[in-house]
């Protein structure tokens, strides 16, 4: 029997939506390579491990406890994830747990070379399974109650974020910032009141990294539709002009380091999510460009005036310039800016502060709890030999480490 017309559409939503999770599913390998390019090569392994590791954990405690949280489906409710729709809430739960899995993957570039591996495992199921599903919530899924309900209330419009400034990047920064500082700097990184930086170990797994991340986005940014009938070619380009716009910017601010330009690129991927559908492309180009200058400045400004040892720069990469991407969504999305309107700067300025606010109190709480009872950073003599031996008893190149070639 041929299938209705209502039939197809229901399938044609379920292969959009997958999609969109496997191309997000294709950036958490960026998240991988681009840390194994920024770490030094004795904690290579340590962080590819990690990054599969916090990606399984996320699977299961986002499928047994945040999206039910998130979305009010449980995982014994079998006529909405096995029948409904060709399984379409099934593919909604892989295509939300992808956003659920960047909090650790953003946490764990912060935090690299020093961490415990069992105790971030942890503390990646409490965010991914509990933490990020209830902000997630309550910002997102159920806009008729609390925060959001009085945002459009008082100030004509609830908080928007169509794919994740604020509610995915700038939570996930903002979450490792206490874990950084809680953690302290690396062996050497500061000493006698002097600065001395840790350069990366291979560029060319870092601009991989970014490259995947980059191409990944576009699943991550488009598809948040959420059904082929929403796809909006508006959101691509947004997207693309962000992008290309944090890239020039970090080019010129930063004099062509190779570093900062491919996480420039990163930096208008991330401030653009959140108005990507109600931007003009100037405006989104102009968000970029901003993200991209916040990123520079701020990791100089972060490791060297604060001292604050973030090895990758989440903070200032995720946490700053996802609040500035929600902000930005205020400013470029309102229709006298050319934008397509329905937004309220204050409501964007009160959810990104929401989001801080959150993101601060919980890590500090669950990452204070670890340090007081198991600890969380790596002993001096394990991070002198580096995580790979100390924790995974195999370096990146095994061959040439036990003198086989």
């Amino acid at each position: 029997m041929d299938p209705t017309l209502q039939e197809l559409a229901a399938a044609t939503n379920v292969l959009f939506v997958l999609l969109g999770a496997v191309m997000i599913l294709a950036m958490h390998a960026g998240f991988a390579f681009l840390e194994v390019g920024s770490v030094r090569a004795k904690n290579q392994v340590n962080a590819l491990v990690k990054i599969l590791t916090d990606w399984s954990i996320s699977t299961l405690v986002y499928f047994l406890v945040g999206f039910p949280i998130a979305q009010g489906i449980g995982f014994f409710d079998t006529a909405q994830l096995l029948t409904a729709n060709h399984g379409l809430q099934l593919v909604r739960y892989f295509f939300y747990l992808t956003f659920a899995a960047c909090i650790p993957a953003i946490i764990s570039g912060g935090i690299a070379e020093r961490a415990r591996f069992w105790p971030q495992c942890f503390a990646a199921a409490i965010f991914a399974g509990l933490l990020y599903p209830t902000f997630e919530r309550f910002m997102w899924w159920h806009t008729d109650t609390g925060l959001q309900a009085w945002l459009q209330a008082t100030y004509g419009a609830p908080f928007h974020d169509f794919a994740g400034s604020v509610i995915v990047h700038s939570f996930g920064g903002w979450l490792a910032l206490p874990a950084v500082f809680l953690l302290g700097p690396r062996m050497g990184r500061y000493a006698a009141g002097k600065s001395h930086p840790i350069p990366a170990s291979s560029i060319l797994w870092l601009s991989l990294g970014s490259w995947v991340l980059a191409v990944g986005w576009f699943g991550f940014n488009v598809m948040s539709a959420g059904a082929i009938g929403n796809v909006s070619g508006l959101v691509a380009v947004n997207s693309l002009l962000a992008m290309v716009g944090g890239t020039l910017a970090a080019v010129v601010t930063s004099k062509t380091d190779p570093g900062f330009v491919h996480n420039g690129a990163l930096a208008g991927l991330i401030a653009i999510c959140a108005g990507s559908d109600l931007m003009h492309p100037l405006g989104a180009l102009a968000t970029g460009v901003v993200g991209g200058l916040i990123f520079v400045y701020g990791y100089t400004f972060v490791q060297e005036r604060l001292k604050i040892d973030d090895v990758l720069g989440v903070w200032p990469l995720h946490g700053i310039t996802g609040t500035w991407g929600g902000i930005a969504c205020g400013i470029f999305g309102s229709q006298c800016l050319g934008g397509r309107g329905g937004v309220s700067l204050v409501a964007q300025c009160i959810g990104a502060g929401a989001a801080i606010a959150v993101a601060l109190a919980g890590s500090t709480l669950v990452y204070g709890i670890l340090k007081a009872t198991v600890g969380i950073r790596l002993t001096p003599e394990e991070e002198f030999k580096g995580a790979d031996l100390a924790i995974h008893k195999l370096g990146a190149e095994p061959e040439k480490e036990f003198g086989l070639r």
